[in-house]
């Protein structure tokens, strides 16, 4: 290791599923696949929960390839928390990775968290989620739209989730917590700890697209947050209803502005097309000479603030 070169930090990595036989392969290779560079996945640990799926048998196949990999088995389902709390008596690592099983993380996604840590003050870590349904009904936009102002929300206080990264400064989550990743947030925070967004470290996820589980998601959700604040006196950030208001005004005049340029440029199309329809009705005009636009006549490019041209790559240099 050179002298600016800095230490490759080693984390354990853990999954939870419960009958995720359709995406825990993906998520597995994905581990396998990461790009690191200045991290090190020393181990990945899958929980399963009372899986009455394949989950278990393909995860083994895994186990099978690389040694790296160990399954533990509850035979019934307690519980996320109770599947977390496994990981962490089997985690040998001080730098842990917490990912839910029916999540896939972008190649660069571990290093680009956990890299982080390299500060000492960082104590916890989160991904940017993604979803990958595309909004083609109402349900798949509130799914992006709700993500898009939480990724708003992370950028200026973090509300983790999906995917973190954190320093093991504690044995075990209360079995009473639903909310497991806002309980790690309160638990570096209160030793003093930093927690940061990672907007470069991607996770895709599925949005929920029926507006019964939309509407579940939330519930559970929201419930979750308020026993953790009753309980434990800590408010996540997306709680905070100023905040959220904010962003929701900006998406609002978002929307206007765009209503009302849609409906200048109608107004502005409608006018347009009369005047041509004119031109050729009445003046016998086909405009074969065109009436020149003489604001469209020069492409013009920004000019850094030492006089150089940045152009496109596309376009070939302005001469002189």
């Amino acid at each position: 290791m050179t002298e600016n070169q800095q230490p490759v930090i080693k984390c354990s990595v853990g999954i939870t599923a419960h009958n995720e036989e359709a995406n825990i392969g993906q998520i597995l290779q994905a581990m396998l696949d990461q790009r690191l560079h200045t991290v090190e996945i020393a181990e990945i640990i899958v929980v399963a929960s009372g899986c009455t799926d394949s989950t278990v048998d393909i995860v083994q196949e895994f186990v099978n390839f690389d040694p790296r990999i160990q399954l533990h088995v509850q035979e019934k389902r307690e519980g996320k928390t109770s599947a977390i709390n496994i990981f962490l008596k089997h985690a040998t690592h001080d730098v842990c990775v917490l990912e839910s099983g029916d999540t896939v993380p972008h190649e660069d996604a571990i290093e680009n968290m956990v890299r982080m840590f390299h500060d000492p003050a960082v104590g916890m870590t989160g991904a940017h989620k993604v979803p990958v349904n595309t909004p083609e009904h109402v349900i798949g936009f509130l799914s992006h739209l709700r993500l898009k102002m939480e990724h708003q929300l992370c950028l200026e206080i973090p509300r983790l989730g999906e995917l973190i990264a954190f320093r093991k400064v504690f044995d075990q989550i209360p079995p009473d917590v639903a909310m497991d990743e806002a309980f790690v947030e309160a638990l570096v925070i209160r030793r003093g700890l930093q927690v940061r967004y990672a907007p470069d470290a991607v996770v895709f996820n599925m949005g929920p697209e029926t507006l019964g589980d939309f509407v579940k998601q939330r519930r559970r959700n929201h419930a979750g947050h308020l026993y953790l604040k009753s309980k434990y006196g800590y408010e996540v950030s997306s709680m905070g209803g100023t905040r959220l208001a904010k962003l929701a005004f900006e998406e609002i005049w978002g929307a206007l502005r765009l209503i009302w340029i849609l409906f200048a440029l109608a107004l502005i199309e409608g006018y347009s097309r009369l005047l041509g329809w004119y031109d050729f009705k009445f003046r016998k005009r086909t405009h074969v000479v065109w009436d020149i636009a003489w604001t469209t006549k020069e492409v013009k490019r920004s000019v850094d603030t030492q006089g150089i041209n940045i152009t496109s790559p596309h376009l070939p240099a302005k001469r002189e």
